[in-house]
């Protein structure tokens, strides 16, 4: 049986807002075997999650372009063209988040973003200040899957984590957040989440 909700707290990118960095590289390296492998061995994401961990996109840029030297205006581009990455919001979800406020559920957000980008992303799509609060992963150096970052959260926002439910697209963020305690929905649209809130007994009017 489960414990009755009182807190919600969505992840962003994925679930809230469109991500995807082949949106101005399918511009920038128009041949797609060839962007494939710049993503999976250049701007890779495990060098991009370390932006998200905290570490400066001049940094960042500089251990590539010493290792990638010919690719330095690709590598560069990353971060020059990130707002078209993230073209638009989903604004079904984004309902549904509002919904619940609305209705006076306690609804926090808890993202794997850079600090710098994150503020961007706020300025872009405005309802992303809705929410109580949010814990961005480049501000405290910690990041999902880790533990140690649901517990962070669960603490500066007073959140009971047993009756806590995390929404993730991701399964391993997903599996990290039931290890720290919480209930959880692993995202994959907005009418699934519903029922799936529903079936928590956090129900919303169509």
């Amino acid at each position: 049986m489960t414990t009755a909700i009182r807190h919600i707290v969505f992840d962003i990118g994925k679930v809230l807002i469109h991500y995807d960095p082949n949106l101005p590289f399918s511009r920038i390296i128009p041949d797609a075997a060839e962007r494939a492998a710049f993503f999976a061995t250049v701007c890779t994401h495990e060098w991009n999650l370390e932006q998200d961990r905290g570490r400066s996109w001049p940094e960042g840029e500089a251990v590539l372009v010493a290792q990638f030297p010919d690719r330095e205006a690709e590598i560069r581009a990353f971060r020059r063209h990130w707002a078209e990455m993230v073209p638009y919001a989903y604004d079904d979800v984004g309902a549904i988040m509002t919904g619940l406020i609305e209705a006076g559920w306690d609804v926090t957000m808890l993202t794997n973003f850079a600090a710098d980008t994150f503020v961007e992303a706020r300025e872009m799509f405005p309802f992303l200040d809705l929410p109580r609060g949010v814990t961005v992963s480049g501000q405290i150096g910690l990041i999902k899957p880790d533990v140690a970052i649901y517990e962070r959260h669960a603490e500066e926002f007073g959140l009971e984590p047993r009756r806590t439910v995390f929404i993730d697209d991701s399964l391993a963020n997903i599996e990290a957040a039931i290890a720290a305690g919480w209930q959880a929905i692993h995202f994959t649209g907005a009418e699934r989440l519903r029922a799936d809130l529903a079936a928590l007994g956090v129900d919303l009017a169509p």
